[in-house]
């Protein structure tokens, strides 16, 4: 099992307006059957760390390629990503490997 979580820099006082928008743009997601539940979390300069970023997480049992064969489009999520897009500075992703009882190591 893997979390799987998107990290935006976005411009400064968005970081709400794209939280927002990106529960919406995973909770499409979701409803499509192509992500689990979403969790979304901000920061726009109210709280110690870093300010105007906004992170979207999800769990899945796989990594897999947004190119595979028969992966559909989610329209739904597409218009929420447009919206997302003309406020974001720059992103990247980030993969962990979920401990699990069948990973543990006893020695």
């Amino acid at each position: 099992m893997y979390v799987i979580r998107r990290v935006y820099d976005v411009k400064p006082g968005m970081a709400r307006k794209v939280a927002s928008l990106m529960q919406q743009q995973g909770d499409a997601y979701t409803a499509a059957g192509q992500r689990s539940k979403v969790t979304i979390y901000f920061n726009g300069g109210t709280l110690p760390g870093d300010t105007n970023r906004v992170y979207m997480q999800w769990t899945d049992a796989t990594i897999d390629s947004p190119y595979r064969e028969g992966d559909r489009s989610v329209p739904e999520a597409s218009v929420f990503g447009a919206q997302i897009r003309e406020h974001v500075i720059s992103n990247y992703i980030e993969f962990f490997e979920m401990m699990v009882p069948e990973k543990m190591q006893t020695d």
